[in-house]
């Protein structure tokens, strides 16, 4: 048996007591765990490459507004579970600077990170509509995703997008769509964790078979603007962050602040719905939901039972570092390269 450095003994055994079955299916953050463990136990240190944990510099301007705000007692008072109004503004000036696409900012809703806007979606998106069945993902993807479907019982169909790119997509995908039990498309782009980048003949793929199958497409846009061949990081100038916004009605983007904005710790991010998504009233809906209205199911149904609201300060960093960006002030591409 090979010598390792951590003997085979006390691996197997931490594996077990840790509850994981099968460390080839183990998660992200039972991989943590594990790791955790075995640092204590043995004093090894680990180079620790099982999170994207960012590790650059926060934006201090998001620190300094965040700190103001708790100074002015924002941390005795709920936080309006649509968002702080400044911050939608900002939010929705944000995705026109940067992605070149007009959202209202009642569209604009702040989520602990991505994470909690994925699962948000999957409780509205994939119940609008009592004949479909779940979520077709474009892999490679984020897998917890997928638990996520799990946990809420929802069918999802997946295909690795390697063998389908440009001409080769849209026939692979309307093989999948025609069958008509599809409520929506996820995939990231810049994706996670291959780093291809979809073009605009690709997105335009998705976006007009998901208009022709009635399919609602979740955009992660976890690594925003930070395919550095672009230059992305100029409010309002071209070119912009691509995006299957411009080629569907009804979309949803994940923005999260961990990595643009090295903020992972704070969990926040943004659930952006296109106006007529947000407008859309699903009869079927009100078998979960007390409205049949998109927008209203997912802001006073699922983000509400999933947590009252963003942290307060929290929303406040967020506010100061998109007004920042939006302004000019702030470069968040640079800051990336770094």
């Amino acid at each position: 048996m090979k010598n390792t450095p951590i003997s085979r003994e006390t691996v197997s055994r931490l594996i077990t007591s840790s509850g994981i079955t099968d460390l080839g299916y183990a998660s992200i953050r039972e991989i943590v765990k594990l790791v955790n463990m075995l640092i204590r136990e043995t004093g090894t240190e680990f180079i620790r490459m099982e999170m994207g944990v960012p590790g650059l510099p926060s934006a201090a301007v998001g620190i300094k507004a965040e700190i103001e705000a708790l100074n002015d007692g924002v941390a005795s008072i709920y936080p309006d579970i649509e968002g702080l109004p400044e911050m939608k503004s900002e939010a929705a000036l944000f995705v026109k600077n940067f992605l070149d696409i007009d959202v209202s900012p009642e569209c604009c809703v702040p989520t602990g990170g991505a994470m909690m806007g994925g699962m948000a979606s999957f409780m509205v998106a994939n119940r609008n509509d009592r004949t479909k069945e779940g979520t077709l993902f474009i892999d490679p993807g984020f897998p917890v995703q997928k638990t996520q479907t799990r946990i809420l019982g929802q069918d999802h169909r997946s295909f690795d997008v390697y063998n389908y790119r440009g001409e080769k997509l849209g026939p692979k995908l309307e093989s999948i769509l025609e069958c008509g039990k599809v409520s929506t498309i996820l995939y990231s782009n810049p994706n996670n964790p291959s780093w291809i980048c979809f073009t605009d003949d690709e997105l335009r793929t998705i976006g007009t078979l998901a208009r022709k199958y009635d399919t609602i497409v979740i955009e992660d846009l976890a690594y925003f603007g930070m395919d550095f061949r672009e230059d992305y990081s100029v409010p309002g100038v071209p070119p912009f962050q691509p995006t299957v916004a411009k080629y569907c009605d009804d979309y949803i983007l994940l923005i999260s602040s961990s990595k643009i904005f090295s903020y992972a710790g704070q969990r926040i991010g943004l659930l952006v719905m296109s106006d007529h998504l947000y407008n859309r009233r699903y009869p079927d809906l009100l078998r979960y939901y007390r409205t049949e209205i998109f927008g209203r199911a997912m802001i006073f149904g699922a983000l509400y039972a999933l947590s009252s609201g963003v942290a307060h300060s929290a929303q406040y960093g967020f506010t100061a570092i998109l007004k920042a960006v939006n302004e000019g002030r702030y470069n968040f591409v640079e800051n990336t390269k770094l």
